[in-house]
């Protein structure tokens, strides 16, 4: 690894490798479970029990339109199923299947989960200087107003088969760049 004298440098190094270890981790978890963060998201919210979309929505802090496209995916693989409420017939539960909860008892935690615990173990001060230092990046980068949820995943949560196909391929070392 090179010396880098330049303090802004140092910086723009360290983003790059928080940016390459949320890739690294979003294709640890393609290639071995075939799922994208999200939809690992949604599933470990399902594994407390049936939810309507718009609470999963809420719960996993998506649009309710990416959360359709999501459960769409999930759909079509047999890991959730959904039906509409009994009591309620505008509103439509979602469960996770069988196949689902065996998945992931197999899979990893999701990358902000292990972050989170780190994080937590952090002094209330520690905690609020990277906070503060990290929104200050974001504004510095024009970047505060960027809808994000708290889903440390590369790509779109949109992601097609084709883009998730993309993940899987090697790319160039963002460290050479």
């Amino acid at each position: 690894m090179k010396k880098y004298d330049d303090m802004g440098d140092q910086v723009i190094v360290a983003l790059r490798r928080v940016i390459r270890a949320v890739d690294l981790h979003s294709r640890t978890l393609v290639e071995s479970h075939g799922l994208t963060g999200p939809q690992a998201l949604i599933l470990k919210a399902l594994q407390g029990g049936s939810l309507s979309a718009g609470e999963l929505a809420t719960q996993v802090s998506l649009s309710q339109g990416t959360v359709t496209d999501i459960l769409n995916r999930l759909e079509q693989r047999g890991l959730i199923k959904r039906q509409r409420d009994t009591q309620d017939r505008r509103r439509v539960i979602v469960l996770a299947t069988d196949a689902a909860l065996a998945l992931l008892k197999q899979s990893p935690p999701l990358l902000q989960e292990w972050f989170a615990q780190r994080f937590n173990n952090l002094q209330d001060w520690e905690q609020t200087q990277l906070l503060a230092s990290l929104q200050r990046i974001a504004a510095m980068m024009d970047a505060e107003k960027i809808d994000a949820a708290p889903v440390l995943s590369s790509g779109s949560v949109r992601a097609t088969a084709k883009a998730v196909e993309e993940v899987l391929e090697p790319e160039t070392n963002l460290e050479d760049q």
